[in-house]
């Protein structure tokens, strides 16, 4: 078996760590170039070899994308999956906001894995095969109050992948968004530590583990999708919400109480405190 080459965004922490963990495990299988923003996180971590390569990469920065993926083609030769996992928020009702959160928000989680979508997708076309793995959130399938930055910047990432899905499958080229609900990871845990009614809808539903965003990949990677909702039946009740965004002025109050009361319960569980 030839070993596949993946680039992990997104590896010191959470989901990424998770899943580069997981393929670092498959030393016959994949040859990975490991990056992450905090690179002394991402050296802690892990340890680079001849099939592991670990590079700063800061996503909003093209030159920075551009380094890594010359590097990539230099060392292993072609590269067969990018796992576009990098992300984060900065929970507030939109008048809340900071006028700066606008670009960081949307700098984070829109133009920095479409300029990682644009720049390997032009190595895959020119390779005639390759598979761009997208993580967006359910926040971006539903208009999110409390979180209207983050909402906005992934559903952009949701369109802009299954768009560039359509456009790149007869060039060769795979593209799958996964679309999770809240996921347990250390940005979770600074909600519990400090955040308030701002995030309150995003504890109406499941608390999904980084074994459940394994699964998905694994799914991913075996059948090629457009798109994965997790969990599915969330996924359709937040596309309900898009198609008709009004029945939020009705249930919005009832969910935010919903929410915070769930934020309330995981909190005493976990921190001992109300």
């Amino acid at each position: 078996m030839i070993p596949k080459t993946a680039i992990i965004t997104g590896a010191t922490s959470g989901i990424g760590k998770h899943w580069a963990n997981v393929l670092v495990d498959r030393p016959d299988e994949y040859r990975l170039a490991l990056v992450d923003i905090d690179v002394e996180g991402l050296h802690a971590a892990f340890t680079p070899d001849a099939r592991v390569r670990l590079h700063r990469l800061d996503i909003r920065c093209a030159e920075e994308w551009r380094r890594v993926i010359e590097d990539t083609l230099r060392t292993f030769g072609r590269i067969d999956y990018l796992f576009n996992i990098a992300g984060g928020g900065r929970p507030a009702f939109f008048l809340d906001q900071p006028i700066e959160n606008i670009d960081f928000v949307i700098d984070l989680n829109l133009k920095g894995p479409l300029i990682g979508m644009k720049l390997v997708g032009d190595v895959m076309v020119r390779q005639r095969s390759g598979h761009i793995i997208t993580v967006a959130s359910l926040a971006g399938l539903s208009p999110t109050p409390g979180n209207a930055l983050y909402s906005a910047a992934k559903g952009g990432l949701r369109n802009a992948a299954i768009a560039a899905a359509i456009e790149l499958r007869k060039r060769g080229v795979s593209v799958t968004v996964i679309s999770p609900d809240l996921v347990d990871t250390p940005i979770m845990q600074r909600h519990l530590e400090t955040a308030g009614a701002e995030v309150a809808l995003t504890y109406t539903g499941v608390t999904l583990t980084v074994n459940d965003l394994e699964r998905a990949f694994v799914r991913a990677m075996r059948d090629k999708p457009l798109e994965i909702n997790l969990p599915r039946w969330r996924g359709w009740l937040a596309k309900l919400n898009y198609v008709c965004p009004s029945i939020m002025f009705a249930l919005y109050e009832p969910m935010k109480r919903r929410g915070l009361k769930r934020l309330a319960d995981i909190r005493r569980q976990r921190l001992g405190k109300e």
